[in-house]
């Protein structure tokens, strides 16, 4: 098998055109070509007078051609699969069937060990319901929400699958989404997405396999306890029901604010991290395109995405889930509290195109050593923002020009805000901590001078997104375990991951340690 790169195209070519491009590009004979794929497909946008799709292909040749890389196959056939050692009495206990849990439990299925999934939330169609419902009528299930149910807090937000980690389980992440209905694209394309409506596809399809390789489902169950006997795990209390169970997994997502309450009660190590909080800025996609591509490229390009950061004095500001043709989408889980979050479409077709905006919080932000100081701050934040709103869970709205003015909103301009249920137009920085509306007046203009229009008087922010990562660690040896024995941290509410891929590949990391536990 060898591997093409750098293959730069400046036309839109279907699969069969392609190939046929590379083979003429290349001088291959298509007739020694037995197989081929792409592996990585990207645009090169930097100079927007010379935008082209940048290929890499690999092909299996009857021949060796030394001019070219090779590709490791055996890299190439990874899987779920291990060598054995556990012999278990017990069950293990998976506890979220967010991506961590939910690779977790495939990987230990297929391995032949079969896991009881505990999920406090909805199987993922019966969650969509009550989302929609929520978004209609202001009207919230604290257990169905954006951030609990099957599939987790990522399954209403785009389906997302870039990640900063360099792991060869991301290859098999991707190999499994698209096993189970994802589009093909994801196997390649560098910013891959499945997009909400797929996605809710794909983890019914692997909810279903799980069960059908022997594991148990066991949904509207809350982990309301843990009892340990001589520093181990020893059962679980489950909508006050028992399990026995040697190995628990700790899965659960970064909002799962009761379960971090009773596991710092039984004495579980844990730690504040870095976490950040901020708003979701809205623009209108077609500004977006124009910023970031040039209008005279004849590529049939995709809806324009951007990533910005800037290091300030004091904080850091960056954006974060940003969404092509997206929504707002409300994601509160606690009654009286705004979260907002960000959602696309396969298709990403809509007309706005929104983005976290972001500040960095410190553990050294709070006084005292209580690990759960982060989870406080951002329900006060989320509080004062529900009251900001007014009622019926609106969120609070502000344009750019008047934040930065330090002035209430009174009317919008040409981009209209997408949240629902709905909005009032505020003053979002007498809700803020000094520190959060400081830098982000300061790198709002900054970004302004990196994107044409990011600053534009106009551009709404909606507030508050307070959960973009976990302000909680829960503190494993190498090989994943707590300091209660048995007990196995993972994911992205625990503190190890951040997004769909990492807490995937985390999950698979963590059932393989249990694995070779012998």
């Amino acid at each position: 098998m060898i591997r093409i790169s750098n293959i730069k195209i400046k036309e839109d070519l279907n699969k069969e055109q392609l190939i046929k491009f590379v083979a003429k590009k290349f001088k291959l004979d298509e007739n020694k070509i037995n197989n081929w794929y792409i592996f990585k497909k990207s645009i090169d946008a930097r100079n927007k007078l010379d935008i082209f799709y940048n290929y890499t292909i690999d092909i299996d040749y009857k021949e060796n051609l030394k001019r070219f890389d090779t590709v490791d196959e055996e890299q190439a056939k990874q899987d779920l699969i291990v060598d054995v050692k556990r012999r278990p009495n017990l069950p293990v206990v998976v506890v979220g069937a967010g991506p961590a849990g939910l690779f977790a439990s495939l990987t230990l299925v297929r391995n032949g060990i079969k896991p009881i999934i505990i999920e406090q939330g909805k199987t993922v169609d019966e969650r969509k319901k009550d989302i929609d419902n929520f978004i209609n009528s202001g009207v919230l299930n604290t257990s169905s929400n954006v951030q609990f149910g099957e599939g987790g807090a990522g399954t209403f937000s785009d389906g997302k699958l870039t990640t900063g980690i360099h792991n060869k389980d991301c290859r098999v992440v991707l190999k499994e989404f698209f096993k189970f209905g994802a589009p093909e694209e994801i196997m390649y394309l560098n910013k891959p997405h499945i997009g909400t409506d797929n996605l809710i596809n794909v983890i019914r399809n692997m909810r279903n396999e799980i069960i059908k390789l022997g594991g148990t489902f066991l949904f509207n169950t809350k982990l309301e306890d843990i009892n340990i006997k001589d520093n181990k795990i020893d059962s679980v209390v489950c909508n006050s029901k028992i399990i026995k169970t040697d190995t628990l997994i700790l899965a659960i997502g970064h909002s799962a604010r009761d379960t971090f309450q009773m596991l710092k009660s039984k004495k579980l190590d844990m730690e504040r991290k870095n976490f950040s909080v901020g708003v979701r800025i809205e623009h209108t996609q077609e500004m977006i395109n124009k910023s970031q591509y040039s209008d005279s490229c004849k590529l049939n390009l995709p809806p324009a995405e951007y990533k910005l950061a800037c290091h300030l004095e004091n904080r850091d500001a960056y954006t974060f889930c940003m969404c092509p043709g997206g929504v707002v989408i409300a994601s509160s889980s606690e009654e009286n509290t705004i979260v907002t979050n960000g959602m696309s479409y396969y298709k990403r077709d809509g007309k706005n195109a929104n983005s976290a905006l972001l500040v960095n919080v410190k553990p050294t932000d709070f006084e005292g050593n209580d690990p759960l100081s982060g989870i406080y701050f951002q329900r006060d934040l989320e509080n004062k923002a529900f009251l900001l709103g007014g009622s019926n869970y609106f969120a609070p709205v502000q344009l750019v020009k008047d934040f930065l003015n330090d002035v209430e909103s009174t009317k919008l301009g040409s981009v209209i805000p997408t949240y629902k249920p709905g909005y009032k137009l505020s003053n979002l920085g007498t809700i803020m901590p000094d520190f959060v509306k400081d830098t982000l007046k300061e790198a709002i203009p900054y970004f302004g001078r990196k994107i044409e229009g990011f600053d534009r008087p106009d551009a709404i922010l909606t507030g508050i997104e307070t959960r973009s990562s976990s302000p909680v660690k829960i503190i494993r040896n190498l090989q994943g375990e707590s300091n209660i024995s048995g007990i196995y941290p993972c994911g992205e509410g625990s503190g190890y991951s951040g997004g769909i891929m990492s807490s995937a590949v985390d999950g698979i990391r963590i059932a393989k340690n249990i694995l070779n536990k012998s």
